[in-house]
């Protein structure tokens, strides 16, 4: 006679599973081991702590651990690796677009947590960027082409998808790295297209990408307009950029050139921001005492709240996640190529990614849907909590002591806030910001110097370095303040 009351106290053990089994999310010992590393100038150790981490990343964070292995082999100058790493990230992207029932359903009753890391589509177009660099900075410049060629499909389809132009549908940095690589070898219509790309895409994210087209964006604009004896484009362009300084691709084509990417600072970590929502004035009180509605408490007080609030029952929590900047403390660099005579070729860094402005853009396209997942969520939750206490105290009987509804209420009501939390995993190897300085000079013998390398900086800063007619070398820096 009392089938009918079993489902809701079924419902506690299960409950109990999901929560002891929900993800995580990225610890942050992990991040902080990684970003140590990379401060001491040990990009290395870095690459060995994500993969002795890899069971933290689990399944579901397949793609996040692909992303970040591929980020600092690229640092420690394993190429190969890096690419390859990167190239199963891509698959897995590929592979994510479809999802199972089991693991919607999980994620529903705990957090997003327990669904496959997907990545945001800036980090999907980084990492082709990223492989394009890779295959560069080996000399391998067909195998950076094709990387360009999937960068430029990619965005393709990103703006077909994206039909408002105030979001995220296309990248300025990618489509100038494309340009630089298509100049590289030669092909000069492709060049003049993707920086033309480039330099609309800047204007177009401008706003809220808090940043202008590279300067030197401008004279590739005019060199390679001039050279395609495109009078209407270089006409037009000329008058747009007054004061740019440029060279004809004339008296540049014997030259060598050599392009700084700086990686500078980190990526913004991600935080839980919790929304205790209570439905009693009782409740309300409890809330407001116990340091307001808004707020972002240690581990130790998501403890003592999970505790404090399923014994009172009626509050509902709902995690959020919210961004943290890191910016970098580096402005600009300058980049000095010196010969055997001493004659020196000194150029400046320029600012051509704005990495947290992305993450910031992204995270705030989402929060609105992210928003109404966590409060539906959260109302389950709380609907689960109070049948399982309802059909505990029926199961028991109209003659049992009523703490055992209280037991169970107090027991479920604190998994369901114990359970909540944000969504915090990002590519978080990335940095705050990427410079680039580009320098021409006549084929030989460098002595490579860069100022100020920055604290916690990986380069061949001090290296020398030989370069040949035509040749286009790329130098990677990582810095960490």
């Amino acid at each position: 006679m009392r089938w009918g009351v079993v489902t809701p106290i079924s419902l506690l053990p299960f409950l109990v599973v999901l929560v002891l089994s929900a993800g995580c999310g990225p610890s942050v010992n992990r991040y902080l081991l990684i970003e140590q590393s990379l401060f001491a100038g040990d990009p290395q150790r870095a690459v060995a702590v994500v993969e002795q981490t890899k069971n933290e990343y689990g399944a579901k964070g397949r793609l996040l651990y692909e992303m970040d292995r591929g980020m600092v082999l690229q640092l420690a100058g394993d190429y190969q690796q890096s690419s390859a790493a990167l190239e199963r990230a891509d698959d897995e992207v590929e592979r994510l677009y479809t999802r199972t029932i089991r693991s919607e359903t999980a994620a529903f009753l705990t957090n997003d947590n327990a669904l496959p890391y997907e990545g945001d589509a800036y980090e999907h177009v980084m990492i082709n960027v990223i492989k394009a660099i890779n295959y560069a900075a080996q000399g391998q410049l067909q195998g950076a082409l094709v990387e360009a060629r999937r960068i430029d499909h990619r965005l393709n389809i990103l703006s077909d998808k994206v039909k408002d132009a105030n979001k995220y549908r296309n990248d300025g940095f990618a489509r100038y790295v494309c340009g630089i690589l298509y100049e590289a070898v030669g092909d000069l219509n492709n060049a003049f297209i993707a920086y033309r790309n480039a330099y609309d895409a800047y204007g177009a994210m401008s706003g809220w990408l808090k940043m202008s087209a590279p300067p030197s964006l401008r004279a590739d604009l005019l060199r390679t307009a001039e050279a395609l004896d495109l009078a209407t484009e270089f006409a037009e362009y000329r008058q747009a950029f007054p004061d740019v300084a440029w060279q004809p691709l004339s008296s540049q084509e014997r030259f060598a050139q050599v392009v700084l990417i700086s990686y500078n600072g980190r990526a913004p970590r991600k935080e839980d921001l919790f929304l205790d929502l209570p439905i009693s004035l009782d409740a309300a009180q409890l809330v407001l005492i116990n340091r307001g509605i808004f707020r972002s408490p240690h581990q130790r007080d998501r403890v003592a709240d999970s505790i404090l609030y399923g014994l009172n029952g009626r509050v509902v929590r709902v995690a959020l996640p919210t961004l943290v900047p890191q910016k970098t403390q580096v402005t600009i660099e300058s980049m000095a190529l010196t010969d055997s005579l001493g004659r020196s070729v000194t150029v400046r860094s320029e600012l051509a990614h704005n990495v947290t402005a992305l993450a910031e853009k992204s995270l705030s396209e989402r929060l609105p849907s992210i928003t109404v997942k966590a409060l539906a969520r959260a109302a389950t939750k709380y609907a689960m909590a109070e049948g399982a206490m309802i059909g505990a105290q029926h199961a028991a009987g109209k003659d049992a002591v009523p703490w055992v509804g209280l037991l169970v209420g107090f027991v479920t009501h604190g998994l369901a806030v114990a359970s909540e939390e944000a969504d915090k995993r990002s590519w978080q190897t990335l940095p705050d910001e990427i410079h680039v300085a580009r320098a021409w000079v006549t084929p030989g013998q460098y002595h490579l110097s860069i100022r100020p390398p920055g604290q916690g900086a990986t380069t061949k800063d001090g290296h020398t370095i030989t370069l040949t007619e035509g040749q286009t070398m790329f130098i990677i820096q990582r810095v960490m303040q």
